[in-house]
């Protein structure tokens, strides 16, 4: 049987506002083929160095091969991905998500071009990345890896500045846990859903109410991956969603199961990803 295990790391002081967490991902080899290998959206960003074989991601209809000692960047994802191991063959990979606060202070990109994929660091900033990926290659603990890493973020971070109206959006979906209208950020902020939308797609990728969606979602998910029968969270469920149909539209959209099918296929992948 495959045993893997999730090793939390804990961020630099300086990342902790933008660094959901940060961990150490290492399998013994590939996952049961008839074991279900989701990840749920979270609304994080991933940088990921596989520094031990490689990772297969299916996000939708494409797949995304995250090769050795490579880094890799997954913009915003709003649909279910699959994944198991390159090879059946010991895996190690560094895994550090960006809140909705840290990608655009820690990169420049087009965040709807990188929307649902996986691009290799190297092909969206350069030469920077290919230095440092051999520099982490060549690194031999894990620990040494960790703060090239963190060193590079925190440099990533010296380059850019705070924008306020989009940081406080953020923060406003984030403590409304999902349910706050375009309309509440509009009056909140003076600004139209037109400004908004633009601006949550320069720094985000993705509108203000997509965002709220998997927030939203990601609250019911965080009990429901724990193991709770879908009855004991009904009142759970009615507190996030208007109705039953509402809330699976958004659990089938976010996990391409219904709620039963996916409780009797749920395995320890799913719920240690989500839940630690």
């Amino acid at each position: 049987m495959t045993a893997f295990q999730f090793n939390p790391v804990t961020p630099h002081p300086i990342l902790r506002p933008y660094v959901a967490k940060m961990y150490v991902f290492e399998s013994s080899g590939r996952l049961p083929v008839l074991d279900n290998k989701l990840i749920v959206p979270n609304a994080n960003f991933k940088l990921t160095l596989t520094y031990c074989n490689g990772i297969v991601a299916r996000i939708a209809d494409k797949a995304f091969v995250q090769s050795e000692n490579k880094l890799s960047l997954s913009g915003l994802i709003d649909a279910p991905v699959l994944l198991d191991p390159q090879e059946d063959a010991q895996t190690g990979t560094i895994i550090i998500e960006l809140n909705p606060l840290g990608a655009y202070r820690l990169f420049r990109l087009s965040y709807t071009a990188v929307k649902n994929e996986i691009v290799e660091l190297e092909d969206l900033i350069g030469n920077y990345a290919k230095e440092l990926q051999l520099q982490l290659t060549e690194a031999n603990t894990l620990d040494v890896k960790l703060k090239l890493l963190q060193h590079f973020l925190i440099k990533q971070l010296e380059k850019s500045s705070v924008d306020p109206i989009f940081d406080y959006c953020i923060d406003r979906i984030s403590a409304a846990k999902g349910l706050i209208s375009i309309a509440q950020l509009e009056k909140e902020t003076g600004y139209t859903s037109r400004w908004l939308h633009r601006k949550f797609s320069e720094r985000l990728g993705t509108g203000p109410k997509n965002l709220a969606e998997i927030i939203r979602f990601k609250q019911f998910y965080q009990v429901y991956s724990t193991g709770a029968q879908l009855q004991t969270l009904k009142d759970h469920i009615y507190y996030y969603y208007h109705d039953q149909s509402h809330f699976i539209r958004a659990f089938k959209r976010f996990t391409g199961f219904t709620p039963s099918d996916l409780q009797n296929s749920m395995n320890e992948l799913a719920t240690k990803h989500y839940t630690s």
